[in-house]
């Protein structure tokens, strides 16, 4: 038997049950048990990695695009955010249908590398002489065809894990995730810092701003090696920080990663992805997997990602409209906000852990799933109180209009533009806004605790239980069709929300929410008994 003596490290944030802890009786030996979770630990920095690949260079992408190509507009500055979505959803089925054949390093050493040929071209895409936007594009896209391993790693740590295990891990590799596009931009301190030390704009934009890329000391103009035409500024510095991360970790994976497969109870399997064979292991169990149950668990966690996507993006044109605050105070206020949200998920991803052993995944994700309801529900309209109304002809900072570019390029108008935001308010080229009661800050802030407790849980036991769905034969192709599922989610939800919001207002769009979380709840009341694990469908394990 593995050594008690490892408990303790187990128990931290990246913890996990040990096998002197099992109720079944396995023998793992201590070199087996410690090389598969020394595994399942790298995959778990390649998600949070990948995260930050998506983050890291999120707020600077439009100065940077707007410097190495004067025709870049807004509605083009959208496709680039998009592309990340647009390249994951459709690698991810490639590297998951890869993973199910091969050994799990392959997919994962290529996609690696993809990310970090991207990252590269990334940093030279002011080096032609024109086209240099489409540059980006197909630099951000593939960063994005990279990221598609997250369902590789997903059916990695499915494979490697026991039932028992499995939802400690997929909680573990949720916080990871989370904390990756925490840490990767940093942009609600910098409004922050230049209130509290009350610094001109000036000086505020070349030290605050550039602190933002954690590269103080390089600034705009930054650097140029000439030899390989590499210029080392405050926008390439990040992305060349990513592919030296992204080499580490490749060179982590070859060299630590090794091929593991459970079954349900925990005992070693035989699979083409396994390096060697050993005498002890077992062949995989048979049996047909729930395609009802696969489906509804991509519905589902579609849904789920549609709806926190949605949210994130309506938030400050939405406080915007309701409380008449500055773009810089959305900016500010709504990021603190948005930054307590991720610290709050962490949370629950880790209290989850625990409760999941009470009352199971189902429940968790049923209960999940109402919390968002009333959630929405909370930011209805009610009252006779109305918005204060924008008279004045703006340059309409505060309606999402069309693209999400738009959205971003607020953000980075906020360093530049001296304390005089002119008008606030809820425009009154929006009608809506003469008839809609408004949303009171209580409400506001109830709604985004609610949502931000109900999402973790429904994204975390979605795709637990999905996994268990799935038991123990190989399911990167399933993974990969998950997480494309949940990058279309991302991309639709934002382009939901705006064209609704702005059209109807926050009464309509939110009980549209509601309708649709209802229709889910619906959904997960039909084939609530049908999301059980493979081996208790087929009888092998109580559940």
């Amino acid at each position: 038997m593995a050594s008690l003596g490892v408990e303790a490290e187990q128990e931290p944030l990246l913890g996990h049950n040990i096998p002197g802890s099992r109720e079944w009786d396995i023998i793992e030996t201590e070199e087996h048990y410690k090389s598969r979770w020394r595994s399942i630990r790298i995959l778990y920095l390649t998600m949070f990695l990948s995260s930050v690949g998506f983050s890291i260079v999120l707020m600077s992408i439009w100065p940077y695009l707007q410097k190495i190509d004067q025709t870049a507009d807004a509605s083009f500055l959208g496709w680039v955010i998009a592309s990340f979505s647009l390249g994951q959803m459709v690698a991810s089925p490639i590297f998951g249908l890869w993973s199910n054949y091969r050994p799990r390093k392959e997919p994962l050493t290529v996609s690696i590398f993809i990310s970090v040929a991207a990252n590269c071209l990334y940093a030279y895409v002011q080096v032609p002489a024109s086209h240099n936007k489409y540059y980006m594009l197909v630099a951000r896209g593939l960063v994005g065809f990279g990221a598609g391993n997250v369902a590789v790693i997903r059916s990695y740590i499915a494979g490697a894990t026991s039932l028992q295990e499995r939802t400690s891990s997929m909680a573990n590799t949720s916080a990871c995730q989370a904390l990756g596009f925490i840490l990767g931009p940093e942009p609600i301190f910098l409004p922050l810092l230049r209130c509290l030390m009350q610094m001109d704009d000036s000086i505020y934009y070349f030290q605050f701003y550039v602190f933002q890329t954690c590269f103080a000391l390089i600034g705009e103009k930054g650097v140029t090696w000439d030899t390989i035409k590499l210029q080392i500024n405050m926008y390439t510095a990040p992305v060349l920080l990513g592919a030296f991360l992204g080499i580490l970790n490749i060179i982590l994976i070859l060299t630590v990663l090794r091929e593991h497969r459970v079954d349900d109870s925990g005992r070693q399997c035989k699979n083409i992805n396994f390096e060697e064979a050993s005498t002890d292991e077992v062949q995989i169990p048979q049996g047909n997997i729930d395609q009802v149950a696969v489906v509804a668990t991509n519905v589902l966690f579609f849904v789920i990602l549609f709806i926190f996507a949605l949210f994130e993006t309506i938030v400050t044109p939405l406080t915007m409209d309701m409380y008449a605050w500055t773009r810089e105070q959305a900016v500010l206020y709504d990021g603190i906000i948005l930054a307590a949200l991720g610290v709050e998920a962490v949370i629950i991803f880790m209290g989850i852990k625990l409760l999941s052993k009470k009352v199971g995944e189902r429940a968790i994700l049923l209960g999940g799933l109402i919390v968002i309801w009333v959630g929405f529900f909370i930011l209805l309209p009610w009252g006779h109180q109305f918005p204060k109304i924008q008279w004045e002809d703006l340059h309409n900072n505060s309606i999402p209009n069309t693209t999400f570019g738009e959205i971003i390029i607020t953000l980075w108008k906020i360093p530049r533009e001296d304390h005089n935001e002119g008008p606030t308010g809820c425009p009154v080229e929006q009608a809506w806004c003469l008839y809609t009661p408004m949303i009171h800050l209580a409400q506001f802030l109830t709604s985004a605790v609610l949502i931000g407790i109900g999402y973790p849980s429904c994204n975390v036991m979605s795709y637990t239980l999905y996994s268990k769905i799935l038991g123990p034969k190989p399911q990167g192709m399933y993974m990969g069709w998950l997480t494309a599922s949940g990058s279309a989610a991302r991309i639709l939800g934002p382009v939901f929300i705006s064209q609704v919001y702005a059209a109807w207002g926050p009464r309509w769009a939110f009980s549209l929410v509601c309708g649709i979380v209802v229709l889910t709840i619906t959904l997960l009341g039909v084939v609530y008994r049908r999301l059980i694990a493979f081996s208790v469908r087929h009888g092998r394990i109580q559940e």
